[in-house]
């Protein structure tokens, strides 16, 4: 199994997918038809680095992910609303805030559920078990009496909503996003009779996420030793981010390891899954699936995940063989390809590049599904970069980032838009590249690869995918 790095969640008749900074939300409307809204997730948090720190990145991503999925889930339920009236609240909001009343509202209704989920599963189950204190001596009793008090408030909360019709679909939508995921990752073409097969639990959950939460939060209360009850209280609220952040990095390790201890620990929050999650129906998957095909290129995983195992079951000499035969092509590869040849396997055409004063190649390809086509030295082992931020802040300038690839000399960036061909931008030594020539309004689209050079001769990587790995490379500025 080889983990995908793709999230999600169930909204009202559809599904959420996250996929590094780009999210998708595909809903099945009244009338039958799917609809697929796609957009990138900014985080609040503006400093990458802080977003990288372990334990602390999760309380980031924690926060991220409850608004958005707080505004995934209202946009949902307004294709469910067309004939409901804006209440006196809506129209006070409007009156005073104008466009900012929408997000207003949003951030209320934010910090509203945490102080209540805080004040639920923190604060009452502490008061209600030290009505048992004047009985019980014991402190280290009285915080495991607390914290099994704390998880079935937590059971009997998913237990009542569950009955109700509407909840009980939103399960059904959150088994179909599970199987999607699974499928993908257990090396299956995503289709709907693989996803039907697939299981409806994943690691990764937030049902497993929140069940990891309370059990935790026993542990860290343990050493809790104060002797004012106010004070324990304000502990515990203070305590609550850290208790994220430890939750977070186990569900992150547990989602891509195959560890038995970790299959262990992961057990309860799995069989808990069962509470969240209903076998969907075909209609469900087929939404699901719409909503990954938006953010995921899932045919690229799938070839990297066979490259991976092409080696597994195979004897040790035939796996020596398979080495030759790559190292051949290698050399093959390596050597220079005369221009009478290149001229008759790729058309070419030298543009200028004003910014950069730079003459290269550009392929004569158009539309959205363009591919940039094979360079004379390509090894496929030299991986796709992966975009991780696409920032259009500045007007007229768009600045990529991508995660630096392993012993890369430099990199090559490919840019078009929707009505011109590719351009080569060459010989970028950073991990990043800023395209000063934005128009208003215009959709861009960027590949990168990166290219090792020895000897004088660069030999080119994989090209990123147009929705790459982890980024939407689709951007449209916001001027």
């Amino acid at each position: 199994m080889k983990t995908s790095g793709i999230g999600g969640q169930a909204v009202m008749e559809g599904i959420m997918m996250k996929n590094g900074e780009s999210y998708a939300v595909a809903v099945r409307k009244p009338n039958g038809k799917i609809t697929v809204k796609k957009d990138v997730d900014h985080s609040y948090v503006k400093h990458e680095k802080l977003k990288k720190i372990p334990f602390v990145r999760g309380i980031f991503n924690f926060m991220d992910s409850l608004v958005l999925g707080m505004n995934t889930l209202t946009y949902s339920a307004e294709f469910y609303e067309e004939d409901e009236k804006p209440s006196k609240l809506d129209k006070l909001l409007e009156k005073y805030l104008g466009g900012f009343g929408e997000k207003f509202l949003m951030g209320a209704t934010v910090a509203t559920s945490i102080i209540l989920a805080v004040a639920i599963f923190m604060v009452v189950p502490f008061l209600a078990i030290r009505l048992l204190s004047s009985f019980i001596v014991s402190e280290i009793l009285l915080t495991l009496l607390e914290g099994i008090f704390r998880v079935g408030i937590l059971l009997g909360y998913i237990a009542l909503i569950s009955k109700l019709e509407d909840i009980q679909r939103v399960f059904m939508y959150h088994g179909a996003e599970h199987k999607c995921i699974n499928c993908i990752e257990n090396g299956m073409e995503l289709t709907v009779e693989n996803v039907m097969k697939s299981s409806k639990q994943h690691k990764r959950c937030g049902t497993s996420f929140l069940l990891v939460v309370m059990l935790v939060s026993i542990f860290v209360f343990l050493f809790i030793q104060v002797d004012a009850n106010w004070l324990r209280i304000v502990l515990r609220i203070a305590l609550v981010p850290v208790i994220a952040g430890i939750s977070y990095e186990f569900i992150k390790v547990a989602g891509s390891s195959e560890n038995k201890v970790i299959n262990m620990l992961s057990k309860p929050g799995m069989l808990l899954q069962n509470m969240t999650t209903k076998e969907p129906d075909e209609s469900m998957v087929e939404v699901a699936m719409e909503a990954v095909e938006a953010v995921f290129d899932w045919k690229e995983f799938l070839h990297q995940y066979n490259n991976e195992n092409e080696g597994e079951g195979l004897a040790e000499s035939q796996v020596e063989i398979k080495r030759e035969e790559k190292q051949g092509e290698k050399e093959k590869a390596a050597e220079p390809i005369p221009v009478s040849q290149k001229t008759e396997t790729r058309e070419e055409k030298i543009t200028e590049v004003p910014e950069y004063g730079i003459r290269d190649n550009v392929t004569k390809h158009s539309g959205l599904n363009s591919q940039v086509q094979p360079v004379a030295n390509e090894d496929k082992q030299i991986p796709a970069p992966r975009l991780t931020k696409v920032d259009d802040s500045t007007k007229g300038v768009m600045k990529l980032t991508w995660e630096k690839v392993k012993k890369a000399s430099g990199y090559v960036v490919y840019r078009k838009t929707e009505d011109e061909v590719y351009k080569m931008y060459s010989d970028i030594k950073k991990n990043y590249f800023e395209d000063t020539q934005i128009e208003d309004g215009k959709v861009y689209y960027y590949r990168v690869r990166a290219y090792v050079e020895k000897k004088g001769v660069k030999t080119f990587g994989q090209v990123s995918a147009i929705e790459s790995n982890g980024y939407d490379a689709t951007v449209k500025s916001k001027y």
